[in-house]
């Protein structure tokens, strides 16, 4: 793995890890590597405060090796994989820092089929980082994309077949994170029948995931009962994953949706192969109840990429995450939490059933989540003493459940996830691992 680059991208605090100097250095490297001289690259951010500058600084880099620079301004990340193909544009970057607080922020790139690079060309990239580079033989240009959001919309309320399917008398309470989904999400479900009441939608990037959105779900469940409203939505900062609460504030998480929509098209035979992609995070139970309608689950490493990579080498339809990156690769090439919403409501509307009582038919293993903050996080991974603990909680709990004990890619932090049939049990080896990591990093 580069230094720069983790699972996401490039992240960090703004103006200081991510300075418009490394910008500027990531679009002439990227330049080099993966556009065409004379090629389009396609630009979006997120709202924070720090997005303007970085987008001024990635778009100099780009147009200074002489590449042309689209500007789609705040716009959720999946709406650049979306806008590349229909550009047929040769590069997008987005910048975003996703779920992480206010003042970090990222840089993220896509090929030409709208998916993420693939780790070794984000090395290639970083190698080619060039703090004296030679002047290009032309000069790129800046222009806005005109009308990118509005396209975008349109896409996604094209995702299903609007004659058959009208969530009229459907009531949304739809968490924006003052962040990129913010004027589009409300939108798209209002155009599609629904009566929706929008929380946190304005385009704020300084309170952009702070108590709100997939990150903070209770602000959402209190206006869901509030409202006696039928779902609750809740999006991430740049809009490539969601959340959904039900009436009953029950979370349904990306592997409840998984689970839907893969029954869902088992059912009606266009589950084509029969397999579904998820990574090591995935719960053992939804793996279980998809077996029994014989449905495989490939797993992989956490990262949306690479379930997106697996799903193009193994033609999945249907792939994802627990935190809620889910991929339709029919519609995308990467995770996108509106897309995931209105192809998750259409299932429920033609099944006649709500969204909770779908997720139940999927019963999930209980599972503890701790995040340790650390400087070194791979190497507190690495520790001995805290692979002598883990090692004998694995050896604990057998085949019943699971342990991963991972370096964050996008934050430091070592990230501790506990599997069991057990919930008791879950919480006790959770502390038994969070307790050798603190004391391990003194």
């Amino acid at each position: 793995m580069s230094r720069l680059f983790g699972t996401d991208g490039v992240r960090g605090p703004a103006n200081r890890l991510l300075t418009p100097e490394l910008a500027v250095g990531l679009a002439r490297a990227a330049a080099e590597r993966i556009v065409p001289t004379g090629g389009r690259v396609i630009i979006g951010r997120d709202t924070r405060i720090s997005g303007p500058m970085l987008e001024a600084a990635l778009a100099s880099g780009f147009a200074s090796a002489g590449i042309d620079v689209c500007l789609a301004g705040i716009i959720p990340t999946p709406a650049i994989s979306y806008l590349i193909k229909d550009e047929r544009a040769d590069l997008g970057a987005v910048i975003s820092a996703s779920h992480n607080p206010p003042d970090d922020n990222g840089i993220k790139f896509f090929n030409r089929l709208g998916m993420k690079l693939g780790v070794e060309e984000e090395a290639a990239v970083e190698a080619s980082i060039d703090p004296a580079p030679a002047p290009a033989d032309r000069v790129g240009t800046i222009a806005p994309l005109e009308a990118a959001a509005t396209r975008y919309a349109a896409f996604l309320s094209g995702a299903i077949d609007v004659e058959h399917v009208d969530f009229s008398g459907t009531t949304i309470v739809v968490d924006c994170a003052f962040g990129a989904t913010a004027k589009i999400a409300p939108h798209v479900f209002r155009h599609l029948g629904a009566s929706v009441i929008a929380l946190h939608d304005a385009l704020d990037g300084q309170r952009i995931n702070q108590g709100c959105g997939s990150t903070s779900l209770e602000p959402l469940r209190l206006a869901v009962r509030q409202h006696g409203a039928d779902l609750g939505i809740a999006f991430d900062g740049d809009g490539d994953r969601v959340l959904l609460v039900g009436p009953d504030g029950r979370t349904i998480d990306g592997d409840h949706m998984i689970g839907i929509a893969a029954l869902h098209m088992a059912a009606d035979n266009v589950l084509t192969p029969p397999l579904v992609v998820t990574t090591v995070m995935s719960n053992i139970g939804l793996e279980t109840r998809l077996a029994e309608d014989g449905i495989e689950v490939v797993r992989t490493p956490v990262g949306d990429r690479h379930v997106s990579q697996r799903m193009q080498t193994t033609s999945a339809l249907v792939g994802g995450e627990p935190s809620g990156h889910i991929i339709f690769s029919e519609y995308a090439s990467t995770g996108d939490g509106i897309l995931t919403a209105v192809k998750l409501l259409e299932i429920a509307h033609r099944q006649g059933a709500d969204l909770v009582e779908l997720a139940r038919s999927i019963p999930l293993f209980p599972q503890v989540l701790r995040n340790v903050p650390c400087t070194s996080p791979a190497a507190l991974a690495e520790d001995e003493r805290v692979q002598k603990v883990v090692a004998r909680e694995r050896e604990r709990l057998g085949t019943s459940g699971q342990i991963l004990v991972r370096p964050s890619g996008t934050q430091p932090l070592v990230r501790v996830l506990v599997e069991a049939s057990d919930e008791a049990e879950c919480t006790q080896i959770a502390d038994e691992i969070e307790s050798a990591l603190r004391n391990a990093s003194g």
